[in-house]
């Protein structure tokens, strides 16, 4: 059973074979996701907005459910603005719990009518994040298991 819309923020930088596991299954859950990128001021990403946009778009240009968007300020304020009545996290770990519960009950206290899903992601990719493969390919690690070839070969650009 399908309900509406989804937003699935997210730094993206970039994105992983983890994230796209969880975009699979929400776009098989939802009628529309919005992946979005959160514009985090706290972090200083490697690749662009665009560039990271552009990613998003390319390996998820399968699914016909899929917009790719980004946003400055609260999360709940995006999700209302775009008429979405759920927020995806992934939660890798039991380190990922506190931080994410936290973020969920405040979310839920400022808009009440916004639900927070939780989506672990397979369980080889449990242990996956941005920073580790910005790590492996800036030290000439293979990326090739953690990330699609288009994301490899623009990590490989950036780190030559």
């Amino acid at each position: 059973m399908k309900k509406n819309m989804a937003v699935y923020p997210g730094t993206f930088d970039p994105i992983t074979n983890g994230h796209l596991d969880i975009i699979e299954r929400a776009s098989d859950l939802f009628d529309k996701v919005i992946v979005t990128i959160a514009l985090n001021t706290n972090k200083k990403p490697l690749f662009t907005k665009q560039e990271r946009m552009d990613m998003i778009r390319k390996v998820t240009g399968n699914f016909k459910n899929i917009e790719v968007d980004s946003f400055d300020g609260l999360l709940v304020d995006y999700a209302a603005r775009k008429n979405a009545s759920v927020i995806i996290r992934g939660l890798r770990a039991v380190s990922d719990f506190e931080y994410e519960f936290q973020m969920s009950l405040t979310n839920r206290k400022l808009a009440p009518n916004i639900t927070t899903i939780f989506l672990m992601p397979n369980e080889k990719y449990s242990y996956l994040n941005s920073s580790l493969v910005k790590e492996l390919a800036k030290f000439k690690g293979k990326t090739s298991c953690f990330v699609p070839d288009y994301v490899r070969e623009k990590l490989e650009r950036k780190f030559k």
